[in-house]
């Protein structure tokens, strides 16, 4: 199986949407401090990912799907993070 090009750029941006939340994770675990953290935008963006995961298992779109799976996993460890260590 060959990858093409528009597969490898829809894995990269896929990486980098999961990833993007891993430097944010690692400081506010490592400062306990979530104070810099918007609760609107975060809670805002778990929506979006919802929603694209539920578009891509609706749509049958599997790489859409997982991706946006994997990132609301991450974005809702921020989420949780903000509500546990940061008041807003």
């Amino acid at each position: 199986m060959t990858l093409s090009i528009v597969d490898l750029i829809g894995g990269a941006a896929a990486l980098c949407s999961i990833g993007s939340f891993a430097p944010q994770i690692v400081k506010i675990w490592r400062e306990r401090d979530a104070s810099s953290v918007s609760l609107k935008t975060y809670a805002l963006t778990v929506t979006c990912f919802v929603l694209w995961t539920i578009y891509g298992v609706s749509a049958g779109a599997w790489p859409v799907a997982v991706a946006n799976a994997c990132a609301l996993v991450m974005a809702s460890v921020v989420l949780i993070m903000k509500w546990r260590f940061g008041p807003d």
